[in-house]
């Protein structure tokens, strides 16, 4: 089996879904520049022409909602946002549309499309072009939001949500781009609301989404030296999310440390601590503890961008608490 590069894995799932299936279309802002979205749509305009990857003009509610209508007329967008933070512009179709119909129409129609939208952090790009918007999405009745850490899900949750009924929002993050690993040429899935095993472990459970995945993995790598055995946890799905395999990590476990590189409040971790405590809180041997980022905007300075982001040395410090307790 060859490897290739999250990026190279997106747009493999793209371009076979498109030859697979004449009603999956791309729309979006720069859908053909590598500038705003890498490597992922590449060679894609070149083979399947301007009317199925269609460049649009800046206007994220207009487009989104262009994929709503192609999605009830029984097509299959894929609509790209480069920047997530503008998905702010896109929530009433969104939200209220795409979200809604099947729902309002008592089953009889679906919104077969993909909202993907790509977390842009880091690179002093500060306030305004750094969110991470998950927990908006997740708390949308009718969305799900699948959330891939590796190569082979990128190219695996891609195409389970594009053959979707319903919408999915899709969210990956450039600096997992240039991550390689093995994933095979074929056409695969990857279930939506199943969560990954990555690495068994004994003494504490760390539940992880995207990047904070590979954060997780080394820092297990580097307790392990220290006989701290670390089970992680990849999510893969938000929305719905896969309790059983978060429950049975935690009730042999008994620790629990949640990561997610958005804010804190009222996000992902905060909703994983509560599903924990709720469910499973007498297997609990301490608190849970999360790692996620502080409750301001992204900074722009680089020596700041460096202490604004968690990584896995603050994993670390997060596990030791707990352990020690």
């Amino acid at each position: 089996m060859r490897q290739i590069t999250y990026g190279q894995a997106i747009n493999e799932a793209l371009e076979q879904m498109m030859e697979n299936d004449s009603r999956v279309f791309l729309i979006g802002l720069g859908v053909n520049s590598p500038w705003y979205v890498g490597a992922t749509t590449q060679g894609l305009v070149e083979k399947f022409g301007k009317k199925r990857v269609i460049d649009t003009p800046v206007s994220e509610n207009g487009f989104t909602g262009a994929g709503v209508g192609a999605a009830l007329a029984g097509m299959r967008p894929v609509v790209i946002h480069p920047r997530m933070d503008f998905m702010y512009l896109a929530l009433d179709q969104i939200a209220n549309q795409a979200a809604n119909w099947h729902y309002m129409f008592g089953g009889k129609i679906c919104v077969p499309m993909v909202i993907r939208g790509i977390i842009n952090r880091g690179g002093e790009q500060a306030a305004q072009h750094s969110q991470a918007l998950q927990a908006i999405f997740t708390h949308i009745p009718g969305l799900k939001v699948v959330m891939p850490a590796t190569p082979y899900d990128a190219k695996g949750l891609l195409i389970s949500a594009i053959e979707d009924d319903n919408p999915v929002v899709y969210i990956d993050d450039r600096w997992l781009y240039d991550l390689k690993e093995d994933v095979p040429e074929k056409i695969y899935r990857t279930p939506i609301g199943k969560a990954a095993i990555r690495k068994t472990g004994k003494d504490i459970t760390v539940v992880a989404t995207s990047y904070m995945v590979q954060e997780a993995l080394k820092a297990a790598n580097d307790l392990a030296k220290e006989n701290i055995s670390v089970e992680v946890l990849d999510l893969r799905s938000l929305k719905p999310i896969d309790t059983e395999t978060i429950f049975l990590s935690v009730k042999k476990t008994g620790r629990l440390v949640v990561a997610d590189a958005a804010w804190k409040s009222y996000g992902a971790t905060a909703e994983i601590s509560a599903l924990v405590s709720e469910n499973i809180f007498s297997y609990l041997k301490a608190p849970i503890a999360r790692v996620a980022l502080s409750d301001t905007p992204a900074p722009a300075a680089y020596n700041l961008e460096k202490v604004y982001y968690p990584n896995y040395q603050n994993i670390i410090t997060a596990i030791k608490n707990i352990i020690q307790q």
